[in-house]
């Protein structure tokens, strides 16, 4: 399917989409949400298609929400229209697992998009914020709560009281990115990260998607519950008795995600 602002291209297993809007630095507007969700969506369903590698361009990944679109909106536009939810919940509903590699920007919604991903490879130039404040509004795609998660109360309270932006360095230490590369081999990270990823059993893949958000999201006692189930139900999947008889007979295993 073709996209307005999207580039979707599919290579080995993985999915690479690209945010297409130069013109904007990849500002996030109603349509662009929109066609990532469907996106996400059809790359779950795609069976040739097995992780995720989102990106924008080096100089931005995305620069916040598009200003233009919000600016004349009224409380009552924003609430009955329920801006952007349904598009973030979409894309949350992703189950293969997706890397965001970030470059330039990624302020505002862009680092809500950012963190919406299962986790973050970034080029040396990332720069990320929620500069909301500077607008006299707040987050509102999860900004608040996911960086307070990732890099704690502390730093989440300068980025969101002040707008003042994180480094690439920064980021990596507080926790926001899981590594730094250069700008020129960002997407050669990503998706080699991917290919790694699309090797392995994707019921694996996905019920470790499943277990580490439940780690956000409930107590530690109920964490591990779900944890211990989910690996005692891959005992039943023809996948486990492949890789750990491939470990045993020191070979690479054959996944067929049964």
């Amino acid at each position: 399917m073709a996209y307005q602002t999207l580039i979707v291209e599919i290579e080995e297993y993985v999915a690479l989409i690209r945010l297409n809007r130069p013109e904007a630095l990849n500002a996030l507007n109603s349509v662009l949400l929109g066609e990532l969700a469907d996106a996400l969506k059809a790359a779950d369903a795609n069976e040739k298609v097995r992780c995720i590698v989102l990106t924008g361009s080096d100089k931005a990944f995305a620069a916040g929400a598009d200003i233009k679109e919000m600016s004349e909106k009224s409380f009552v536009d924003m609430f009955t229209q329920q801006f952007f939810a349904t598009e973030a919940e979409s894309i949350l509903r992703t189950r293969k697992p997706i890397i965001a590699a970030v470059a330039g920007y990624a302020l505002g919604g862009g680092c809500e998009l950012a963190m919406m991903c299962d986790f973050i490879i970034c080029a040396e130039n990332a720069k990320f914020g929620q500069p909301e404040i500077n607008l006299g509004v707040v987050a509102g795609i999860g900004g608040t709560q996911r960086l307070t998660r990732f890099v704690g109360k502390s730093k989440s309270m300068d980025m969101h009281l002040t707008g003042r932006f994180m480094d690439a360095a920064e980021a990596e230490r507080s926790g926001l990115v899981s590594r730094v590369v250069p700008l020129a081999k960002l997407i050669p990270e990503a998706m080699g990260a991917a290919q790694k990823i699309a090797a392995k059993s994707m019921l694996s893949t996905m019920i470790v998607k499943e277990c580490v958000n439940r780690a956000y999201e409930t107590t530690l006692a109920e964490g591990v519950a779900f944890e211990r189930n989910s690996f005692y139900a891959l005992f039943a999947t023809e996948d486990q008795k492949e890789g750990m008889a491939a470990f045993l007979e020191k070979r690479e295993p054959q996944f067929r995600d049964k």
